[in-house]
This record gives structure tokens, sequence and C-alpha cells, in this order.
């Protein structure tokens, strides 16, 4: 038996389509949406229309931007001798959050997974390519995350722009801040281990 009209089950369907959004999360949504005033639920369904429209990719850096650049790349006091590479959007916030980086970025759209057929072609590596032939990078920083498939692409990445006379470098992964050792995997624990410096 349905408990809500047609709509109602329409947008909550909607609604938990979203990632982490289950059906309870999009049922709370939905009803909060629909007691919301019109001018407010008239924005946000502007705001993800003109978001779908208008998002573009960057022309240098391939992430996601409204204009034909992007703020970073577009910056003349960012470090033009560094990318960093990244999988997605969301890692390049993650890093330019910690205030830390002066770079600039690539971002790949994915990483490579032969298991979900996703190969070099697919992801933006011939736009990265094409970025270090042109511009005067002397180092390049493989940030992709410790996945197989990101473990994947950093040695692809790594065997594509060694031939250049690139510095390309891994960032170091190991044992998060207030983790207990005993519960931190094998993989991490070696990644620690190998990536220690001196004190």
């Amino acid at each position: 038996m349905d408990y809500y009209s047609s709509k109602i089950r329409t947008l909550i369907e909607e609604l938990s389509r979203l990632p982490g959004i289950g059906a309870k999360s999009a049922t709370r949504m939905a009803f909060h949406l629909i007691n919301q005033p019109q001018e407010t639920a008239d924005r946000l369904a502007d705001a993800i229309r003109d978001a779908r429209a208008g998002v573009r990719l960057c022309r240098t850096c391939c992430t996601v931007t409204d204009g034909e650049e992007c703020p970073i790349c577009a910056s003349t006091a960012r470090d033009r001798s560094t990318i960093m590479v990244v999988e997605n959007p969301r890692d390049l916030a993650a890093y330019e959050k910690t205030g830390r980086y002066n770079g600039l970025y690539h971002v790949l759209h994915g990483a490579i997974s032969p298991a979900l057929g996703i190969g070099p072609s697919d992801i933006k590596l011939k736009e990265l390519m094409m970025r270090l032939q042109d511009e005067q990078v002397k180092e390049v920083i493989i940030a992709t995350n410790s996945t197989l498939e990101g473990e994947t692409t950093a040695a692809y990445l790594s065997k594509l722009i060694r031939p250049l006379g690139i510095l390309t470098s891994r960032i170091a992964n190991g044992i998060p801040v207030g983790g207990d050792l005993e519960s931190i995997d094998e993989v991490t624990l070696l990644r620690a281990l190998e990536g220690r410096r001196a004190l």
C-alpha cells in the first residue's frame, strides 16, 4: 500500500538516487522541501538547473568551473612548475583546504580500472600529457587514491611521464592522526614504514 502520492513518491525516488542518500534520508529531505516556502524550492531548483547547464571543465586542468578557466589556473600567484594529479574535483578541494599547496592541478575524472572497463583513454590523461609538452613543469605529484585503481593509475602515469625528464613523485600514505596501530591494515602500515623520515 502506498502511503504517499505519486508526486511525493517520485521526489523521494529521485532524492534517493543521490550518493549517500538512502530511503529514510530521501523521505526526510522530500518532506523538508515540501514544507519550505515556494521561493526556497524555486531557488534550489534554479541552482540545480543553472549548475547543470553552466558548469563545464576547465580548459587547462579539467576541474569543474563555470568559466573557460578555473580560478586556480587563472591565478598568477600559483607555482606553475608543479602539477598535482588528482582523480576528481573533490580531491582538488581537499588539498586546497589545507592551504599548503600552491601549485597547479590536473583532474583525471576517474582512475584506470580494467575490471570496470575504464582504460587510459577514458580519463583525462591525454590532456595532462599535452600540458606537460607545453608548460615548463618540473614536478608532477601523483595524488591518486590508495586503491587498486589509484595505484594502477599512478604506475601508468609514472611510466608515461618518466621519459619526459620531469620529476614524478607520489603522495605519502600512512597512519591517520588518532589511528590505533592495531586497527590499521597491513598495506597502510607498510606504506607508513616505507615513507618514514628522519626526525
